[in-house]
């Protein structure tokens, strides 16, 4: 009696329950791991620009405490900055570091919120480059960048003039922009009171005027994935 052979198409065999069980588990791993990295590295980011707002008013100590003068504003800065190339503007001595906090972005490039970042780096006390911008393209190399690829800048804090938001009180103001909403929020939690409408921390739409108005940006549709201009005053 001759035994039957199986033919190739019924000795084929598919994945068993198991073996498709491991693999998700497999892929349900790495996604988790993705995803878990994805938020170490965004937190890292948040925590990169709290610390842009806790170092930059150490600029402003330590040249004042250097030099007796606001950085920026230092109507003797070249004598204090001798040997430096180039040498920079002198500012007017009034005591106040004139212009809006990214007057470079807006097309006025010697400001004394500019000459400032030339002046900290000259004094050692920052690092970045020292050669003045002279249009856009030079300008963004120029201000420092935030964690998130935004623009960084400082001046004094005057409402009625050049301050970026409205009803904020103190003497400087920190601005950095192009921060998504949801990580404006840990921002604000982390630095101030967690609300981004009060206190020493508050935000605004990207792009928007000086003297605008801080909103609640938990009440705007979509606002996680929006950018902001987030401002600290000190």
């Amino acid at each position: 009696m001759k035994t039957q052979k199986r033919s190739p198409k019924s000795q084929q065999s598919g994945f068993t329950l198991v073996e498709i069980a491991i693999v998700l588990v497999i892929i349900g791993l790495l996604l988790g791991g993705i995803l878990k990295g994805q938020e170490l590295i965004n937190s890292a980011k948040v925590k990169a620009v709290a610390g842009d707002f806790r170092t930059i008013p150490t600029f402003v100590y330590g040249y004042q405490d250097k030099f007796r003068a606001l950085p920026g504003d230092d109507l003797s800065a070249v004598g204090h900055l001798t040997g430096a190339t180039p040498a920079p503007t002198n500012g007017n001595g009034n005591g106040v570091i004139e212009g809006s906090w990214n007057s470079c972005a807006t097309g006025t490039y010697t400001a004394e919120s500019m000459q400032f970042w030339q002046q900290v780096r000259l004094a050692g006390l920052a690092p970045g480059g020292t050669t003045m911008p002279i249009d856009l393209a030079t300008c963004a190399d120029f201000l420092p960048k935030n964690a998130f690829n935004g623009m960084v800048g400082l001046s004094s804090y005057r409402a009625d003039v050049d301050g970026q938001i409205s009803g904020m009180s103190g003497t400087y103001q920190i601005c950095s922009d192009g921060i998504l909403g949801k990580f404006v929020v840990q921002l604000d939690l982390q630095m101030d009171d967690g609300k981004t409408a009060t206190g020493s921390m508050r935000a605004v739409a990207n792009g928007s005027a000086v003297k605008t108005a801080a909103t609640d940006i938990t009440t705007v549709t979509g606002y996680e994935s929006q950018p902001f201009i987030v401002c600290y005053t000190f």
